[in-house]
């Protein structure tokens, strides 16, 4: 793919190999709390604890997989990255021409000059498109908001990235009412990747969709990041989506990650009571087997999590240290790249996807 670099000036992109082995993002310390006001005055009387202390990190051209049940916060977790939020508390570093720079840090100008470098995917195809604008001014948008290429440039490359993403050139005229749910979906794609972008954060991007259409934008995707080199952080509420695209997998709850791992370890061996029931759910077992896990009650109130480990309160497992003593997120002996935080995590034998 061509890349736009100024007026007029072009370069071939050199696409590098997915075993480049460093990191594109690394997050440390991630906190998010949303005040909650109350009165006539509106005064703060406490904080939903939406993303509470979550470390992780993203080799480039991976994809790491984030999921877990609505309410967790993954989708904070993705807009605190590109600062749609702003984060309460820690670090976001992202890699940028052999660089690290904390985003966090960075002021409007230097910001806009990163953003260019990572992109957003968001869930619903038929709210993330301006109704009232074309598909060609809708692709072309990021390139015109970062003073990239001429008009007839910007054209070509909107062109391109239409066939690229499956559609055809000639529809760049045409308004997104007259698309499908999964074709609006490839024009956010091909919105994204306008820019030449390194990193894509996609945000349930699927779950909207018909399950045959799911495959196709997934498909689409897989391919999209073998060609450009594209790192991922691949956010669902479902695990059966995630296991076909993600490298690793990200297990959050309550705003706080309980596990990660390698996507083949996770869902053969998982480590943690949480990640375990999510993988019966998609278990293809028989009707009325007692391999499905049913998680009792909901997900607790964030402005007011449980002490300990905040899955105690729905966990089968849990003991008395469960109630009192928050877990650390910790290596897992004899397992490359897998982390889990639970307190008997060395002691349980865990039921994986069948």
């Amino acid at each position: 793919m061509l890349e736009l670099l100024g007026k007029g000036d072009w370069v071939i992109t050199v696409q590098k190999s997915k075993n480049d082995n460093i990191n594109i993002l690394n997050v440390r310390g991630l906190k998010k709390y949303f005040p909650i006001q109350k009165g006539f005055l509106k005064r703060t009387v406490g904080y939903t604890k939406a993303v509470d202390g979550v470390n992780f990190f993203i080799k480039k051209g991976e994809t790491l997989g984030l999921v877990g049940e609505s309410g967790s916060g993954k989708t904070t977790i993705g807009r605190c990255i590109v600062r749609l939020y702003e984060p309460t508390e820690g670090s976001v570093e992202f890699c940028t021409n052999g660089e690290m720079k904390n985003l966090l840090k960075l002021d409007k100008q230097e910001m806009k000059k990163v953003r260019r470098h990572f992109q957003m995917l968001f869930q619903d195809p038929y709210s993330s498109l301006n109704p009232r604008m074309r598909i060609g001014n809708i692709i072309t948008e990021p390139l015109k908001a970062h003073g990239i290429g001429t008009y007839k440039e910007q054209i070509e490359q909107a062109k391109e990235l239409l066939v690229k993403v499956g559609l055809d050139e000639d529809q760049l005229n045409r308004y997104p009412h007259e698309f499908s749910g999964g074709q609006r979906q490839r024009i956010g794609i091909a919105r994204a990747l306008s820019i030449n972008p390194e990193f894509v954060i996609c945000d349930e991007p699927v779950s909207a969709l018909d399950v045959s259409v799911q495959a196709q934008v997934l498909n689409l995707l897989s391919d999209l990041q073998d060609e450009f080199n594209l790192s991922y952080l691949f956010i669902a509420h479902d695990l059966s989506v995630v296991e076909y695209i993600s490298d690793r997998i990200m297990a959050m709850y309550l705003g706080k990650i309980v596990e990660i791992s390698p996507s083949e370890e996770m869902y053969q061996n998982p480590k943690h009571p949480y990640t375990e029931a999510l993988l019966g759910s998609i278990s293809k077992h028989e009707p009325g087997s007692s391999r499905r896990i049913i998680l009792h009650g909901s997900i607790p109130d964030p402005s007011n999590p449980p002490s300990g480990c905040v899955f105690h309160t729905r966990c089968r497992y849990a003991r008395d240290i469960c109630k009192e003593v928050v877990p650390k997120l910790e290596a897992v002996k004899g397992i490359s790249g897998a982390f889990v935080a639970c307190h008997r995590s060395d002691e349980l034998s865990l039921k994986g996807c069948i």
